[in-house]
C-alpha cells in the first residue's frame, strides 16, 4: 500500500533544510534479486570487442545478430509515412493493439495455418514477440513456480522466466516422442509440477523442426499434467525446400492449453518496428492484456496501419525473403562443408547452427572461439554457449549478409583456419 508522508508522524517525513546529507561513499545501491539471478551477458564481451574493431577502421563481417539487412517492401513504408501524418494516429493507442489489426492477424492464422480466432479475445499485439513473452511470464508465473525449456534455448526463453521470479528446468532439445517422453518424465517426478512448457519450432537457434503430429502430442501431454505451452514461432514463415512450419495452433485443443508468439520482424523485415503478436487460450491473453495494462500504451498506431498492410498484400514479399535466406543457406552450408565443419539440416529460420571441428576448436570453447574469429577472420558469428551449455561446441550464423559477403566471410574463417594449422 501507498504511504505518503502525511501519514509519518511528526519529526518523521525526512531531513530538513539543515540536514546534512550522507557522504556519497557511503550510498549503495541494491538491486533487486532478479537482477542478481541473471548470469553475465555472454554477448557482452563479443559486442565490445566488434564495436572496438569497426571504430578501428575493421571492417567486421557480422553474422552474429539475426537483424535483417534487407529493406521492409515499400508500400508497406508508404502507409506508415501516410499514417504516421494523420494526426488522428499520434495519439496514445490501445495497449492490446487496435481491432482491425488482431482482426487482420486472425485472418492471416486462418489463411494459412487453418486456425480460427476471435480477434477481441484470443488476438493482442505486442511491442515484439520478446517484449510479449517476458510479460506473459509476469502474469503466469511468480516464486515457486518452474517453466520447462529446451536446452539449447534462446535466452529470453530463459531469462524471461527468471525475471518472473520462476524457476528453470532444462531438457535436451528434441523433436520427437523421446524428447516428449523427457518432458512427462520431469512432470511426473518434479513437486510441485512444472506450470508452464516453453517450446520454439523453428527453434532458434538449432534450426530444429517439427511436423504437425508433434503439436497434437504436445497438447496431449499439456493436458494430462496440465501444463500451460507457449509456442515461439517467430520463424514460421522462413521456411526452405518445400516445408511448411505447421503452427502449435492447428493442433486440436491447442486453444484449450497455450498460446503461440509470431511477429513482424522476420517475414516482412520489419525488426525494428517492433510489432509482433500472441494468439490462443483466451485467459491466458487477457493475463497479458492486464499486465500491459498496466506497462504501455500500445504500439505507434500507424506502425499498427502498416502491419495490416503487410499481413494483407505481404504473402509474396514473405515467399520472396525466404527464398533469399534459402539461397544465402546454401553458399554457408556449402562453404562450411569445406572448412569439415558438420551443420544441422537448415528447413527453416534465418541461421545455420553449425558444430566446430574438433582440430579448429583445439580445446577452446566457442566464447573464445568466438572472439579469436573476429581478431583473426574479421567475422562475428554467436557461440553457441550464449544459448546454454548445450550449445557449447557449435555455433550461429545468421544469414543476414548478400551472398558476396556470406563467401567473403567464409573465405575468411578458411585462411585463419589454416594459418593457425601452420602455426600448430
Amino acid at each position: 500500500m501507498t504511504r505518503s508522508t502525511d501519514d509519518m508522524p511528526a519529526g518523521q517525513a525526512g531531513p530538513g533544510k539543515g540536514s546534512p546529507l550522507p557522504p556519497s561513499q557511503d550510498f549503495t545501491i541494491n538491486v533487486a534479486d532478479r537482477i542478481r539471478r541473471l548470469p553475465p551477458y555472454l554477448f557482452g564481451q563479443i559486442n565490445a570487442l566488434k564495436h572496438a574493431k569497426r571504430q578501428a577502421g575493421v571492417d567486421i563481417i557480422d553474422l552474429g545478430m539475426g537483424n535483417p539487412s534487407d529493406p521492409t517492401p515499400g508500400p508497406i513504408v508508404e502507409k506508415l509515412i501516410e499514417a504516421a501524418a494523420d494526426p488522428r494516429n499520434q495519439r496514445y493507442s490501445a495497449s492490446a493493439g487496435v481491432a482491425n489489426l488482431r482482426r487482420e492477424l486472425a485472418r492471416k492464422y486462418d489463411r494459412r495455418w487453418g486456425v480460427s480466432l476471435d480477434p477481441a479475445t484470443e488476438v493482442i499485439a505486442t511491442i515484439g514477440s520478446k517484449e510479449g513473452f517476458s510479460h506473459l511470464c509476469l502474469a503466469l508465473m511468480g516464486p515457486g513456480d518452474t517453466a520447462v525449456v529446451p536446452s539449447p534455448a534462446f535466452p529470453i526463453h530463459v531469462f524471461g522466466v527468471a525475471l518472473a521470479g520462476a524457476n528453470v528446468i532444462s531438457v535436451p532439445l528434441g523433436n520427437d516422442q523421446a524428447f516428449l517422453d523427457r518432458i512427462a518424465y520431469v512432470a511426473e517426478h518434479l513437486y510441485p509440477r512444472p506450470k508452464v512448457l516453453i517450446l520454439n519450432y523453428p527453434h532458434n537457434p538449432t534450426t530444429m523442426v517439427v511436423q504437425p503430429e508433434f503439436w497434437v502430442e504436445v497438447v496431449r501431454l499439456a493436458k494430462r499434467f496440465g501444463l500451460y505451452v507457449i509456442s515461439d514461432f517467430a520463424y514460421g514463415e522462413t521456411c526452405f525446400d518445400d516445408y511448411r512450419a505447421p503452427s502449435f495452433l492447428s493442433a486440436p485443443g491447442a486453444k484449450d492449453v497455450g498460446v503461440e508468439f509470431t511477429t513482424c520482424s522476420k517475414p516482412y523485415n520489419m525488426a525494428g518496428w517492433r510489432i509482433g503478436f500472441a494468439a490462443g487460450n483466451r485467459e491466458m491473453i487477457k493475463a497479458l492484456a492486464t499486465i500491459k495494462g498496466y506497462y504501455d500504451y500500445g504500439i505507434f498506431q500507424a506502425i499498427q496501419i502498416a502491419a495490416i498492410i503487410a499481413m494483407r498484400h505481404g504473402d509474396e514479399e514473405v515467399g520472396r525473403q525466404a527464398a533469399v535466406y534459402q539461397s544465402r543457406r546454401d553458399v554457408v552450408l556449402r562453404g562450411l562443408e569445406r572448412l569439415g565443419w558438420q551443420s544441422a539440416d537448415c528447413k527453416a529460420t534465418m541461421f545455420v547452427w553449425t558444430r566446430v571441428s574438433d582440430e579448429h576448436l583445439a580445446g577452446r570453447g566457442t566464447i573464445d572461439f568466438t572472439m579469436r574469429l573476429m581478431e583473426e577472420a574479421e567475422v562475428a558469428v554467436a557461440p553457441g554457449r550464449a544459448f546454454g551449455e548445450a550449445g557449447e561446441g557449435f555455433l550461429r550464423i545468421a544469414l543476414v549478409e548478400n551472398e558476396l559477403r556470406l563467401k567473403q566471410a567464409l573465405r575468411n574463417i578458411d585462411r585463419a583456419m589454416n594459418k593457425r594449422r601452420s602455426k600448430a
